[in-house]
């Protein structure tokens, strides 16, 4: 079974296997009312904050039939022990622990961890179990994260959706996150763009720049620059000194998840959860690549042993050439990617020892793979070695600087086009002598205006909440998606902007709960709990001190929420107007009345390209009505779209245009099923 908390601000205590970030508040109402008493059937302010003295679990309904069949395994007469083989992290202990209470298992504990699903790493594994107790910790920090973010999530949630009668979302981690991007937003709204200035000159073969003596090469006042040409021009260039050396430039670190998912972004587009869904079937279904919810950049030392298979596994495609270079080489530990303290849960994602067949990955698999297995075998391969000039001279007594350099050792850059190429190049021959006068070439004044800092993407966005310290490597990219479902963020091409709801939803909540450094600090404690430095009841009398300040400022504050999306729309269940909300994935009609829940896409973001700007088209309209729209004005039915495909050489069936529509439609990519799941349906249990 492939477990999946809902990590993020979780709407109730509950065993389940897929993230429910989306949940109706219907369902919520429901869910509460069953688990903790009718008081909570209507949404009463008078009710808050819910404190549960007991904490309670349930298994949902559509996986309560998974829930029995292992429940009933556990019991079997003839298991006398039980050994955990969820996702070796953090919540996947968590999911474990509560499956083996609500069956009510008293049977001994083994925990199976390992980094990779191959046959060689699981056989290991199951070679050095562990004992379930030296695993407590960590199951104690996850239930604290748990009941931390149900203790905070839902009465913040419920507090603010009751006093100003809309939908709003906040918790311990998504709200600082989302006071991130404001903060953002309001540096972009002040900032104040500024001209400047400066010099080039081309001369010896070399490029030239103006300096002053504390370095700067921009001058903000333009009289000033056109009077620095005056002096410049008619004067010849003096060499004043000329300096070599040799550099040495090693790969970049091996990837975790957030550095993975940051490249990726930029590089391809990918939203942190769709990386992290397709590093997950290369992890579980084709088992080439490690576990991907690690935050280490680092191996350990006993991997020294395993690199050479781990190359022979990648030695195909692009990096054949690369690989069988390093396999004729003995692999040295070596301290920039080899490191014990640097390791904690899990290393850095790496390739396995399984062979990896290209031919059976999608696009987007392969993709994810080649960025893998490229930076893995840069880190084993050569240094890059330069040849470092650097050149200062004079022009009427003005610096000017310029560097060149040239490859003696390409190393490691091979595996990277884009690192190729070089800076200005010279040749030997053509190096400034010191002392000596050159005549100038060209004399150009440069011209440029500062620029604010830009907008997050969900690349960037997910690297800054690495740095402050917000939430985990597995948990960020589901708080993204659940700000996106919120309706509290939207997409404008690749940028994120705050929407009119998140900014109202700032100003409404305490100011305790936008801090960045609040929760990092929570995450800090949480971490020490599972280490055995911290204790876990002492963390949660300090979210339930907290909870109880936070929804006595919500009542006793004052703000006014006003919906500005209303559309003349009205809704087919309440009969109350829509609101339009721009998603993630597209336009929706959602309902503005928070009992209702009721929701209907209208319009979404397609893979499709614009045959005129080929730009992503969205896709309008329902049944065979359906056509694609760009935004430079063309259009085209769902028909024409058909047959155009089965034209093309591309070689498209009208099968695979039907499955590629059916992919386009899925807002938000579904779980994938564990390596176990697919055994355990293998399996005739009686």
């Amino acid at each position: 079974m492939r477990e999946e908390l809902s990590v993020c601000e979780a709407p109730i205590m509950k065993i389940i296997w897929e993230s429910n970030p989306d949940i109706s508040v219907p369902e919520l109402v429901k869910q509460l009312n069953e688990q903790y008493g009718k008081e909570y059937k209507e949404w009463n302010m008078d009710v808050l904050p819910m404190m549960p003295k007991h904490w309670k679990l349930t298994v949902l309904k559509k996986t309560s039939k998974q829930f029995q069949t292992v429940k009933k395994l556990l019991l079997r007469n003839d298991i006398k022990d039980v050994i955990i083989a969820t996702d070796a992290g953090r919540e996947g202990e968590l999911v474990a622990r509560w499956i083996l209470q609500m069956s009510g298992n008293k049977k001994p504990i083994y925990r199976l961890w390992i980094s990779s699903v191959t046959d060689k790493a699981i056989k290991d594994g199951f070679a050095h179990l562990k004992q379930g107790k030296e695993y407590d910790n960590l199951f104690r920090a996850a239930r604290s994260r748990a009941e931390a973010d149900w203790l905070v999530g839902i009465n913040a949630t419920r507090a603010l959706t009751c006093k100003y009668n809309a939908q709003l979302s906040c918790g311990r981690v998504q709200t600082p996150t989302l006071a991130m991007i404001m903060n953002r937003e309001q540096e972009i709204k002040s900032f104040k763009p500024q001209k400047y200035y400066g010099y080039k000159i081309f001369a010896t073969g070399m490029n030239f720049t103006w300096e002053n003596q504390k370095g700067n090469q921009r001058i903000s006042d333009k009289k000033w620059a056109e009077e620095l040409g005056k002096k410049l021009r008619g004067h010849d260039l003096v060499i004043t000194e000329v300096s070599k050396k040799e550099k040495k430039n090693y790969a970049p670190e091996l990837y975790d998840l957030t550095t993975l998912q940051k490249e990726a972004s930029k590089r391809y587009g990918f939203s942190p959860k769709q990386t992290l869904n397709i590093m997950q079937s290369l992890y579980e279904h084709h088992k080439v690549l490690t576990y991907p919810r690690t935050d280490s950049r680092y191996l350990t030392n006993d991997m020294t042993e395993t690199l050479k298979d781990r190359i022979k596994a990648c030695q195909n495609g692009s990096y054949k050439k690369a690989a069988a270079a390093l396999l004729r080489k003995e692999i040295k530990a070596s301290s920039r990617f080899i490191n014990n303290k640097k390791v904690s849960d899990h290393h850095a994602i790496i390739p396995t020892e399984q062979y990896a067949s290209l031919t059976s990955f999608s696009s987007d698999e392969r993709k994810i793979y080649d960025m893998v297995v490229a930076r893995f075998l840069a880190v084993l391969s050569e240094p890059a070695i330069s040849e470092q000039l650097s050149v200062k001279a004079s022009v009427n007594g003005e610096l000017f600087r310029a560097k060149a350099e040239n490859i003696k050792q390409i190393g490691w850059r091979e595996l990277y086009e884009e690192e190729t190429g070089s800076k200005d190049m010279i040749k030997a021959g053509n190096i400034p002598v010191k002392g000596k006068e050159y005549s100038v070439g060209t004399i150009s004044m440069t011209e440029g205006t500062t620029n604010p800092p830009g907008r997050y993407t969900e690349g960037t966005l997910i690297d800054q909440m690495d740095k402050k310290g917000l939430g985990t490597v597995a948990t960020r990219a589901d708080i993204i998606d659940k700000l996106f479902n919120s309706y509290l963020l939207e997409k404008k091409g690749n940028e994120i902007h705050i929407t009119s709801k998140g900014k109202q939803l700032l100003e409404l909540v305490p100011e305790d709960l936008k801090k960045a450094e609040l929760t990092a600090d929570w995450e800090k404690k949480l971490t020490a709990i599972s280490k055995g430095k911290q204790n876990d009841q002492k963390f949660m009398r300090e979210i339930s001190d907290y909870t109880q300040a936070l929804i006595k400022d919500i009542k006793t504050s004052d703000g006014k929420f006003r919906h500005d999306n209303v559309t003349r729309h009205r809704c087919p269940e309440c009969g109350k107007f829509l609101l339009e909300v721009n998603g993630k994935h597209g336009k929706r009609l959602v309902c503005q009345d928070r009992t209702c829940g009721y929701k209907k896409t209208i319009s979404r973001v397609t893979n499709a390209r614009c045959p005129v700007c080929h730009k992503k088209m969205e896709m309008v309209g329902e049944g065979e009505g359906q056509k694609f729209v760009c935004v430079c004005g063309y259009k085209e039915k769902l028909s024409a779209f058909k047959q155009r495909k089965e034209k093309q050489g591309s070689g498209m069936s009208k099968k695979e245009v039907n499955r590629y529509l059916k992919k386009q439609q899925k807002e938000a990519a579904e779980p994938l099923n564990n390596a176990f799941a697919a055994a355990f349906a293998k399996l005739d249990i009686k």
